[in-house]
């Protein structure tokens, strides 16, 4: 974890979930964690209970190009450099393409693509600079294998892979790594963004009786950090044993 001690790493979607779960991993290896969502009273608490001052939190909506560069701006103000951007914020709407969920598909694009083109943008001239930095962006299961009534979702998650592998040979002169963890169920708040009735009971029961605790995503972020700078790791997919998906 020496690879950990002392760098400066901004999470979004950090209120709940993967994201709050690898924030408390960090904190415990040493890392200066910058806490992004839009629950500010729940980073907050979170922020309490993990020692950090009450500016680690900030407000922030990812589907917001400006929002998103605040947040990283404030991350440098703070701590004066920012070593790694963690694009975790996401949306899951599950339905059929026939219940024409036309909000849902905006909303999902906004967040899953658009959210971490936007942490992209914010966080690479800093490493650019610094000639030094790590982007880990959230991909799913989703992103490697279609199933009915994931077309939107996997949509955005196979983007997030072609636009984190497009990055990473794009990144190379700078000494940036690029990392996609793609998880497959893990015991998060996930589940509740389907909205679609029949749907959402359906993968609510699913989750309830085969999801992974959260700390196994917080322990893949911390095997990509704690490598040494010569070590890209760009991918680690992962799911519960029992997951045939």
């Amino acid at each position: 974890m020496q690879h950990i001690f002392d760098k400066v790493v901004v999470i979004t979607g950090a209120s709940s979930g993967l994201g709050a779960e690898t924030a408390r991993h960090l904190v415990k290896a040493g890392a200066k964690v910058v806490l992004g969502a839009r629950r500010l009273d729940r980073m907050e608490t979170l922020a309490t209970e993990l020692g950090l001052p009450k500016e680690a939190a900030f407000k922030v909506d990812v589907a917001d190009r400006e929002q998103v560069k605040a947040l990283v701006d404030h991350a440098v103000k703070l701590h004066g450099r920012i070593d790694v951007m963690i694009n975790n914020a996401g949306l899951m709407p599950l339905a059929p393409l026939e219940m024409l969920r036309f909000d849902e598909w905006d909303q999902c694009i906004d967040v899953n693509i658009k959210g971490v083109l936007w942490g992209i943008a914010a966080a690479l001239p800093y490493f650019k600079d610094q000639k030094s930095g790590q982007f880990i962006n959230v991909s799913s299961v989703a992103g490697h294998t279609i199933s009915a009534g994931g077309a939107i979702y996997s949509a955005t998650k196979y983007s997030v892979r072609v636009i984190s592998e497009a990055l990473r040979k794009e990144v190379k002169p700078y000494n940036i790594r690029t990392t996609v963890l793609s998880p497959g169920a893990v015991d998060t708040e996930l589940p509740g963004s389907v909205g679609a009735p029949g749907v959402n009971e359906a993968i609510a029961d699913y989750y309830k009786n085969n999801a992974i605790p959260a700390d196994s995503f917080a322990r893949c972020v911390l095997f990509a950090m704690s490598q040494p700078e010569y070590i890209d790791i760009n991918e680690i997919l992962f799911r519960p044993t029992v997951q045939e998906l």
